[in-house]
């Protein structure tokens, strides 16, 4: 099931060399005037870029408002972990076993994509500036949710493959 909490606490709980790409990235991420830095505060409202980190792990960094519920979706992965991260904003991502929820959109191998129905079961994680929630293959996910009121979100999802 998905893990969440500071980028500091993740790390502690994730010593598996899998996630130190992610790591290492994130925290240039949020290391202010790096490149990464930069790149990513710079990006307008609706942006969404493929930055590649290594052979196997990209980011896909974004900039956005934050949602109604009815404008999300749960979603699931086959071939990647994904490892959300906030910069700036907030807002809150559910979750739910992928088996409690019935499936509306079959795989997509090219977006390495899985959707599903909605569901009031899920539990709720919010997340602010310096939060970061890694979501297994398991776990269908509904990102981008807005907590009170619709905020601009500066936010990298690194794809660490499985």
């Amino acid at each position: 099931m998905a893990i969440f909490g500071t980028l500091e606490t993740v790390k502690k709980q994730l010593k598996d060399t899998k996630f130190h790409v992610a790591f290492e990235y994130l925290e240039n991420v949020l290391k202010e005037g790096s490149i990464e830095n930069k790149r990513l505060l710079s990006l307008p409202i609706d942006a969404f870029e493929k930055e590649s980190l290594n052979n196997e792990n990209f980011a896909l960094e974004q900039v956005y408002n934050s949602k109604e519920r009815e404008e999300c979706f749960f979603e699931s992965h086959k071939q990647y972990i994904d490892v959300q991260f906030i910069l700036e904003g907030e807002e809150i991502i559910e979750v739910i076993d992928k088996n409690e929820v019935k499936v509306n959109f079959l795989y997509n191998e090219d977006m390495d994509l899985i959707k599903y129905n909605d569901t009031s079961n899920a539990s709720c994680i919010k997340l602010r500036k310096g939060d970061v929630a890694i979501f297994f293959p398991d776990d269908a996910h509904m990102p981008c949710l807005k907590i009170n009121k619709s905020t601009k979100v500066v936010k990298t999802v690194v794809k660490v493959a499985v």
